[in-house]
């Protein structure tokens, strides 16, 4: 069954790259040459956004590991529905890749709006899923 491994595998990857980008925001506002000017915007501008993809990369890297590992468990609910809602979560993770974008790259945000759709989505369709079709575990 492949439900559930994509985001689990995905959630820890994607956390494992926002925890060496956690290692990046480190150097700069500590070690960089211009560290006083990256300290003194510390609520504007691109380290503000910095910061919220690096918040949002750890967040959403959690909600789809706790996304894989509940989808396993609702074997009942069919494997369209819960491929839907792991298809929504690994989406979601256009969030804070899109807010990274925007920062280093100028794209449109209309990836963090996509991202945070889908992942909201994600997260209410497993809800109902698991309202619905949870398994008990069997001993």
């Amino acid at each position: 069954m492949k439900t559930g491994r994509y985001n689990v595998g995905a959630g820890l990857l994607v956390m494992a790259g926002f925890m060496l980008y956690g290692f990046l925001l480190i150097y700069l506002r500590d070690f960089a040459p211009d560290k006083a000017a990256w300290v003194a915007s510390y609520s504007e501008g691109k380290h503000f956004e910095s910061r919220l993809a690096h918040v949002h990369g750890a967040l959403f890297s959690f909600l789809n590991l706790g996304l894989g590992f509940v989808l396993v468990r609702l074997e009942q609910a069919g494997d369209r529905m819960r491929a839907v809602a792991g298809t929504l979560g690994l989406v979601g993770l256009l969030m804070p890749a899109g807010i990274l974008g925007e920062v280093y790259l100028g794209l449109s945000p209309i990836f963090v709006l996509l991202g945070a759709v889908a992942m909201t989505a994600a997260v209410a369709l497993t809800g109902v899923l698991s309202l619905k079709h949870w398994a008990p575990v069997a001993r």
